[in-house]
């Protein structure tokens, strides 16, 4: 990996890192279904004007109804149960449960699709799950609802993300990805759209949310998305996933600094299993163990 991927690499890590940060700033003016439908609504738009620009219609043509399902399992559902669970957990906390989006892929496409699962992934998966009960477990006792609540949403977005990634391998193989990207976002505005209309704020809505609505959308989903399939094509696939890894520490900085979040020994400690158990998962770290 050469030093200009290496930049790419952190750059979108710190990029998708802040995006919990955004959510957290505009969700309060904007609501849940309204700031979705912003976030996919511009970022559509964008990815379609690249699509134009690249001449690439023919290739959502091809797969168009399984791109409308990606839409919903990889941004439509995932993005608005994230939106929720900022509301009511540290940006930290979600953005470490986010790590855990390699797992359940791996998990899924063990069941769905017959991928093999050695005994090194497989105590990967006993490790992150571990991490994510130390991170959250004086949380899942329902004393707080909501807290309660946006875990169980958290891990319901990252099983969506695991969803979709198996969806993607068994019906999207060889699918333009800057295609795929477009039209699941179109897709994903669709389905967002009439909850958005609906429960659009009647008040103001301020400069700050406005403008942290806009980064979430433009930057964190699809300049993102365009920095990622560069990386793709740059490093491959396999390389580029590591992306999910960087994520974590990033959401974190970004909570300390201008959210004044906490961190201490238990997040450390349940970040750092959470991410040792996701390398093993995914194979990036392999140990001499039989199946």
């Amino acid at each position: 990996m050469g030093a200009q991927d290496l930049r790419q690499l952190l750059l979108l890590a710190a990029i998708w890192g802040s995006s919990f940060l955004f959510m957290r700033l505009a969700v309060e003016d904007f609501g849940t279904w309204p700031l979705m439908l912003v976030r996919v609504g511009f970022a559509s738009l964008a990815m379609l004007a690249v699509v134009w620009w690249q001449k690439k219609w023919q290739a959502i043509q091809q797969y168009w109804a399984a791109m409308a399902f990606v839409g919903i399992v990889n941004a439509a559902i995932p993005f608005t149960l994230y939106v929720y669970a900022t509301q009511h957990l540290p940006t930290g906390t979600i953005a470490v449960i986010n790590a855990m989006t390699p797992l359940f892929g791996a998990i899924i496409a063990k069941l769905w699709l017959g991928e093999h699962l050695s005994g090194s992934r497989f105590l990967g998966l006993v490790l992150g799950f571990g991490g994510i009960v130390c991170l959250v477990y004086d949380k899942l006792f329902f004393n707080d609802l909501h807290q309660s609540l946006a875990v169980l949403a958290s891990l319901a977005a990252t099983f969506s993300y695991g969803i979709a990634a198996s969806f993607s391998t068994k019906y999207l193989k060889g699918a333009d990805p800057i295609a795929v990207t477009a039209a699941s976002f179109s897709s994903a505005t669709l389905c967002v759209l009439p909850f958005a209309i609906w429960f659009w704020p009647t008040q103001s809505i301020s400069l700050e949310s406005w403008s942290s609505a806009l980064l979430l959308s433009l930057l964190c989903t699809a300049f993102a998305y365009i920095i990622f399939y560069r990386l793709v094509a740059s490093i491959g696939g396999a390389r580029s996933v590591t992306v999910t890894f960087l994520v974590p520490p990033f959401g974190i900085i970004w909570g300390v600094l201008l959210l004044n979040e906490s961190f201490g020994f238990n997040e450390f400690f349940s970040a750092a299993l959470v991410l040792l158990g996701t390398l093993l998962a995914t194979g990036f770290l392999t140990l001499p163990l039989k199946k």
